[in-house]
């Protein structure tokens, strides 16, 4: 089957068909551009959908921890991995199937123009031939009716008797003359026609096969063309279904990995506070006023009654009300003697025992806001440690569980940067080592201020972990001494009110605000242990100044670093001690700023 014999006088039909196929296959490069379009921005709006949903992590606090969380942000990983395999979809369609298709059209354009033109050509030669040949063939036939005539009047001529010898002489030879022309013009028609017929033959026969045959080919080109393109676009999306396969593979470990018990347990060690949970409230019977019995019936007998009540009776009035979002008034008694620290008067003067609840009103007083009320010296201190940033330090603004995960995270962090400081210390000793014996490598005297640095480093750290271990520790001997604290009883309701810090803010042990045992003298508050020491207390122990420490706050002591002082009073669980100098000056100094050491025979006096 060839185009040449059998579309011989069909060149115009080829033309229109080739020109089809050079559309199509524009039509088709078309296609494929516009799904590139489509696959780009699938990508990137599939990159700009990861890219809402991700968190903006500033800080490690706001990474994130649950398994359900993580395995989202797993996802929108594996989800950016699988819009850069479509921008790679998109990439090889358009290197291996656009950008080859717009070559190849370009290309076959050209062919097909060349090929046409040849076609004309041989067309154009042909008709000229025929031209020639017809143009021979008129100028035969005319030549003949001239001879025709030229004989028809010699005829007529030599047969008129009355005509001259001249005129049938003349005759004669215009009838010669015609003859010859005829024979002339019948030869060069002869040739003209021959001449035709092998052009014709020759153009049907070989020149517009072989140019059928060009444009066939070239057609057949185009279709095997359009055949690899179809397959590459495929195998631009097969290549890269391995890799998305292992996206989705991805997301479903990502799924799997969510653990319901495990987010649980994150969610007690993230808001575990460390406290114990209240205890019952004792029941208050407010009856005892009402009922009679049936003998108190004179005025006497109503007179002694008065003076028995019932201790449940008063234990409500004493107590009070517990006031979840403010301080509880100050109830007007008078002050605490020996007698009152253990029984309660009522307004006619009898006494009852009353009975603490501690833990209730602990846990009550942990979660209120207090309004402002005058500070208390222990608030001022306070109020200096958040200015000098050892509340944020120390992580004392958290509760003792909290306190106790952040302090053993930052000495895990502590500890890894002195592994990398004590390694580079390593490294550059024996470098240091090696340049001591090959002055050509390089001068050890060159890494003596690396060397500083680097101890200075470590110096640093190792302090910094020591006094995160002294936090560390004093916290855990908090939590560990709670559970004996919070069920025991206080001496008074009253007292108990003592434990809430004046701004409104928990305190992690019972004797921040009480300090000693109940006095049998008199009463004392929060101010009296605070201000007023009359005798000067024994030195309990002597601390060495880490830290220097500037004291600008009332009742503080400045210290310089290395100076040594005397222990009068242990830290309470507020971060403060108590010292004194060699000439008699005393105040509060960090805890943590100091290295303390107790006397054996004196500590806890």
């Amino acid at each position: 089957m060839s185009w040449g014999t059998e579309l011989w006088d069909q060149f115009d039909s080829l033309d229109k068909h080739t020109q089809w196929g050079i559309d199509f296959l524009e039509r088709y490069a078309k296609f494929v551009k516009e799904r590139i379009e489509i696959e780009q921005n699938y990508a990137k709006q599939l990159r700009n959908l990861v890219k809402k949903y991700c968190p903006k992590r500033s800080s490690k606090d706001e990474e994130p921890r649950f398994t359900s969380c993580v395995a989202f942000f797993n996802i929108l990983n594996e989800l950016n991995d699988y819009a850069g395999q479509r921008e790679v979809v998109a990439e090889e369609m358009a290197h291996r199937v656009y950008g080859e298709l717009m070559r190849y059209a370009h290309d076959l354009k050209t062919e097909r123009k060349m090929h046409l033109q040849e076609g004309r050509k041989a067309q154009q030669y042909l008709d000229m031939c025929w031209k020639q040949m017809d143009n021979s063939k008129k100028k035969f036939e005319r030549e003949c009716r001239e001879a025709e005539k030229a004989q028809q009047s010699y005829e007529r001529l030599d047969n008129d008797t009355n005509a001259t010898k001249a005129d049938v002489e003349k005759a004669k030879q215009q009838l010669n003359l015609r003859t010859h022309m005829a024979d002339e013009n019948k030869n060069e028609y002869a040739a003209q026609l021959q001449n035709f017929n092998g052009e014709q033959h020759k153009h049907f026969y070989v020149v517009i096969p072989q140019i059928y045959k060009q444009l066939q080919e070239m057609d057949e080109r185009r279709t095997i063309k359009l055949s690899e393109c179809y397959r590459g676009f495929a195998d631009s999306e097969r290549k890269v279904i391995p890799i998305i396969s292992k996206c989705l593979e991805g997301m479903v470990l990502a799924a799997k990995s969510v653990d319901e018990r495990r987010d649980s347990q994150m969610v007690v060690d993230s808001f575990k506070s460390g406290f114990e949970p209240p205890g019952d409230f004792p029941f208050e019977d407010y009856s005892q006023h009402i009922y009679r019995t049936i003998s108190d019936g004179t005025i006497s007998a109503s007179k002694q009654e008065s003076g028995k009540v019932d201790a449940k009776t008063t234990v409500g009035k004493a107590k009070g009300k517990l006031w979840l979002f403010g301080k509880k008034p100050k109830p007007q008694s008078p002050p605490l003697t020996p007698t009152s620290l253990f029984t309660s008067s009522t307004p006619n003067g009898s006494q009852f025992l009353t009975f603490s609840i501690e833990p209730v009103h602990y846990c009550m007083n942990e979660i209120k806001t207090g309004k402002p009320r005058i500070p208390s010296f222990r608030s001022l201190k306070r109020g200096w440690s958040g200015k000098m940033g050892t509340a944020l330090e120390d992580f004392s603004h958290l509760p003792p569980e909290q306190r106790r995960k952040k302090l053993q995270q930052r000495i895990d962090e502590l500890n890894r940067e002195l592994q990398k400081e004590s390694d580079q210390k390593e490294a550059l000793n024996k470098m240091k080592d090696v340049y001591e014996k090959n002055p050509q490598m390089g001068d050890p005297g060159s890494l003596q201020p690396k060397l500083a640095e680097t101890m200075n480093n470590i110096d640093r750290l190792r302090m910094e972990i020591h006094k995160n271990e002294a936090w560390l520790s004093e916290v855990e001997g908090k939590t560990g001494g709670r559970g004996d604290r919070r069920h025991s009883s206080d001496i008074n309701h009253l007292v108990t009110q003592g434990r809430e810090s004046p701004e409104g803010s928990y305190t992690d042990d019972a004797n921040q605000e009480v300090r000693g045992p109940p006095q049998q003298h008199g009463h004392h508050n929060e101010f009296d242990d605070d201000f007023e020491d009359d005798d000067p207390l024994p030195a309990i122990g002597h601390c060495k100044a880490i830290y220097p420490f500037d004291g600008h706050n009332e009742g503080t002591l400045a210290m310089k670093e290395g100076e040594v002082l005397y222990i009068i009073e242990e830290d309470k669980g507020d971060g403060w001690t108590r010292a004194r100098r060699q000439n008699g000056e005393e105040g509060y100094v960090p805890t943590s700023y100091i290295d303390v050491t107790l006397e054996k025979n004196s500590k806890g006096s």
